[in-house]
């Protein structure tokens, strides 16, 4: 495969994950989200797109570095394969949470998701230390919607 295609797929895959989590995303006036209560230290809604947004284009990026790059095709396949479950994982975060209303099992969800992609930015680092560290932005952010989705589940159980 060419690598502007490779580039294109890394850039739509998350894209198309994000957009699609969104469709199951209900915040607004009336919403079940709006009922729960919430730590103070929430972000406003606002944020989250364009946080999101970028996260995607860096995973995009660190994805197609790896994709592109020369390393051992079974290391390359296996650091794929985790990027990929992590982000079906991201995916499902948002079902479970916003959907299901399922903040218990949200939580749970994301601290698998967490480890997902702390094994990918390992993975990653083992082909190339630049892709790994375009996750670390990811990680941070899962890190802090962690504690986030935790502070909900403590004042809503």
């Amino acid at each position: 495969m060419k690598n502007w295609l490779k580039a294109l797929v890394s850039l739509a895959l998350p894209q198309i994950a994000g957009l699609s989590a969104a469709a199951f995303t209900v915040t607004g006036d009336g919403s079940w989200y709006r009922t729960i209560q919430k730590p103070e230290w929430n972000p406003p809604g606002w944020l989250f797109a364009p946080v999101w947004t970028t996260l995607y284009i860096l995973m995009s990026i660190a994805f197609f570095i790896i994709w592109k790059s020369v390393a051992d095709k079974k290391a390359k396949r296996t650091a794929m394969a985790f990027w990929i479950v992590q982000l079906v994982f991201n995916f499902f975060w948002t079902i479970i949470f916003f959907y299901a209303q399922q903040i218990g099992y949200a939580l749970a969800e994301m601290v698998l998701l967490w480890l997902l992609i702390f094994i990918t930015i390992f993975l990653f680092a083992r082909i190339s230390k630049l892709a790994a560290w375009l996750l670390v932005p990811y990680i941070s952010w899962v890190s802090f919607a962690l504690m986030l989705n935790y502070a909900i589940w403590e004042l809503n159980k």
